[in-house]
C-alpha cells in the first residue's frame, strides 16, 4: 500500500516537474487567437522600437499615439491586426519577414486589441 503511494506521489512530482519546465508562453497562448500562437513578443516589442511606430503613429493622429489602435472598428478581427502591421511594413519598406510582422502584431494584440480567442469548432 505503502509502495503504490509513492509511486503515485513520484508521478505526480514528475507532472509537476513538467509542468515547471514549460515556458510561460505556453500558458499564455491559451487566451490567444489561434495566429499569434507562438510569436516571438521579444521580437515584436524591438521591432517596433527599432522602427519607431510610436513617432509615426503620434505624426498621423496626434497626443500618444495610441488613437491609431481603435480606428472605428477598422481592425476587428487577428486576421485584420495583422494585414495592417503588413500593410504599414509594405508601405514603409520596413521590410519585415512574416515571422516579424506576427511578432509585432502579436504585441499590439497583447497591449491593445485584446482579441477573443475563437472558440472551438463544433
Amino acid at each position: 500500500m505503502a509502495w503504490a503511494r509513492a509511486t503515485s506521489l513520484t508521478r505526480a512530482l514528475g507532472r509537476a516537474a513538467a509542468l515547471a519546465a514549460l515556458p510561460l508562453s505556453a500558458f499564455a497562448d491559451a487566451g490567444t487567437p489561434a495566429l499569434f500562437h507562438g510569436a516571438d513578443l521579444k521580437l515584436g516589442e524591438q521591432l517596433i522600437v527599432e522602427h519607431k511606430c510610436n513617432a509615426c503613429h503620434i505624426r498621423r493622429v496626434g497626443g500618444d499615439g495610441s488613437a491609431i489602435y481603435k480606428p472605428q472598428g477598422r481592425i476587428n478581427t487577428p486576421g485584420a491586426l495583422r494585414g495592417m502591421v503588413d500593410y504599414c511594413s509594405t508601405e514603409l519598406n520596413l521590410g519585415l519577414f512574416p515571422e516579424e510582422v506576427t511578432a509585432v502584431a502579436a504585441v499590439l494584440q497583447r497591449d491593445h486589441y485584446r482579441f477573443s480567442p475563437r472558440p472551438p469548432a463544433r
